[in-house]
This record gives C-alpha cells, sequence and structure tokens, in this order.
C-alpha cells in the first residue's frame, strides 16, 4: 500500500487504523449528544457555537505556533488545507441538515453513508489504486449500512437529492484530508473549524442565535466541541496520514455502528437481529478490506 509516493509500513498502517477508530468512536458518541442539543436550540447555533467552542479549545497553540514559527510553509500548508477542507465539512453539515428536513431520518443516514462510494471512485479513477478486496468490502459494507439504518420512505424526493450532495462533501472531505495530512494536525483543525462560523450569520438573521441556551447545552456543546470536533479531527488528520482513503472511508462507516451502541446505553435505543447483522456486515468490510492483496 503506497501514500504520497511512499510505502507504508504495516505497522504504521495499523497505528493509523487505530486513530481512525478513535475518531469514528469519538463521533459516534456525539449522535446523543447532538440530540440533546438540536432538542433546545436551532441547528444554526449548534453548527457554529460547536466550531466556535472547538476553535476556542485549540487557539492558545494555534497562537503559540505563530508566534514560535519556525517553518512557514507548513503552517501556511495547514492553514490553507484546513480552510479548504473546513469549506467541504460545512457545505456536508448544511446540506445534510437541510435534506433531513425534507425526508426521513434513516434515508437520510443511508444516503450520508454512500460517501464512500465517492471515495472509491476517486481511488480507482484518479489515484488508479483499487483492488478486488477494496470492491468487496465495499459491497459488504453498503448492504451492512442499509440493514442497520433500515430506510424508510418510497420514492426520491428533494431531501434525498439534498442529502446525496451532502454525501459528496463529505467524500471530499475525507479526500482533501488524505491530500493535506502532512499539515500540523492541531492548525488543520483550528481552520477546518473556521467556516463553519459563517452559520452565525443566518441565525442572527432568523433571531434564534442564544435562543433556549441553558447549562446542559453549554456542557454538552464543549463536550462536542473540544472532544468530537477537536481531538475526532485532529486523529483523522493523523491517521490518514498512514491510510489510504479508500480504506479510510470504510472505517468511518463504522460511525453509525458506535453512534447505535452509544445510543442503545444513553438513550434506551433498542437493536433488533436485523441492525445487529448490518452491523457485523459493515464490521466483516472492515477487516476484509485488510487482507493482503
Amino acid at each position: 500500500m503506497k501514500s504520497k509516493g511512499r510505502r507504508i509500513q504495516k505497522g504504521n498502517s495499523i497505528k493509523g487504523m487505530i486513530e481512525l477508530m478513535g475518531t469514528v468512536i469519538l463521533w459516534g458518541s456525539s449522535f446523543p449528544a447532538i440530540k440533546v442539543v438540536v432538542t433546545n436550540i436551532s441547528s444554526f447555533t449548534y453548527v457554529w457555537l460547536r466550531a466556535l467552542v472547538a476553535m476556542l479549545g485549540i487557539v492558545p497553540y494555534v497562537i503559540y505556533k505563530v508566534l514560535n514559527l519556525r517553518n512557514e510553509d507548513t503552517v501556511f500548508f495547514s492553514i490553507k488545507g484546513g480552510l479548504v477542507t473546513g469549506l467541504a465539512f460545512a457545505l456536508g453539515l448544511w446540506l445534510q441538515g437541510f435534506g433531513t428536513k425534507y425526508t426521513t431520518a434513516s434515508k437520510s443516514a443511508f444516503i450520508t453513508g454512500i460517501n464512500v462510494v465517492f471515495v472509491h471512485l476517486y481511488s480507482a479513477l484518479i489515484k488508479r489504486k483499487y483492488s478486488l478486496n477494496l470492491g468487496i468490502s465495499l459491497i459488504m459494507s453498503i448492504i451492512g449500512l442499509y440493514l442497520l439504518t433500515a430506510p424508510k420512505g418510497s420514492g426520491v424526493n428533494k431531501g434525498d437529492l439534498l442529502v446525496l450532495a451532502s454525501s459528496f462533501f463529505w467524500a471530499l472531505q475525507v479526500i482533501l484530508v488524505d491530500t493535506y495530512s502532512e499539515s500540523d494536525p492541531i492548525i488543520f483543525t483550528f481552520f477546518e473549524m473556521m467556516p463553519s462560523l459563517l452559520f452565525i450569520l443566518p441565525d442572527i438573521i432568523i433571531g434564534t442565535a442564544f435562543l433556549n441556551i441553558n447549562k446542559t447545552v453549554i456542557f454538552t456543546i464543549i463536550y462536542l466541541g473540544l472532544v468530537c470536533a477537536d481531538a475526532a479531527f485532529v486523529l483523522q488528520v493523523l491517521g490518514q496520514k498512514l491510510v489510504e482513503p479508500a480504506i479510510a472511508a470504510l472505517i468511518f462507516m463504522l460511525e453509525p455502528v458506535f453512534a447505535t451502541i452509544f445510543s442503545i446505553i444513553f438513550l434506551g435505543e433498542e437493536l433488533g437481529r436485523i441492525e445487529v447483522l448490518g452491523m457485523s456486515l459493515i464490521l466483516l468490510g472492515v477487516f476484509f478490506s485488510q487482507k493482503e492483496k
């Protein structure tokens, strides 16, 4: 397996996978927390406030790096990568939320997971790095995702198309992180959050900014910003430095698996046999992608 013109050692690849697993576990833990937040405040407030908390959490490090600038190229590369990737992230977040208003949550979850197909097309057509194992892993994971999310609703509506557009930007985020994975991960994460602050504009115009913010929302937003944003995205940059984007995208399909587990633990949701089968297929898909080619 190669990355950025060099061969990745097996040990390093495993290290990268562990870091990406940490990312999806943290992302998965965010779903019950997000549910608590968005039942109290608007989705616009949630997006920009979470980004603001995330940026404040690492601003001391960014100031330190700027004041003690030793490698200008790395810093500016990190800033550029973070801003470009953050734009894709913010658009994906907005389109997903907007589209989910017009479709079912289960369909939205499934269509969002389709981003893995876009990443695999990129690997096959652009990077020219693909294998039968990856193809089989992709099919297993998509079937598993379908069983896990059990998408309900017939036909295709504008909500489905909006969520599909969001999945393209989620895929682009994975590809861009791969492109800029040599960045300083903390500076990259700081600037990746910055475009999301633009959501404060419609929030102020609509008049929903700062409404219904209570202690529970504040503490939950702090967790989402510092842990599910800062820590998770730093781990993503570190992990994708060592793992090909096609495999990384498969690992990210474990996010709904962990989201389901955390929802069972904290929200009391139940899991049926079909959902267990779906989770198992996704896990097998990720495992199979690691077999020797």
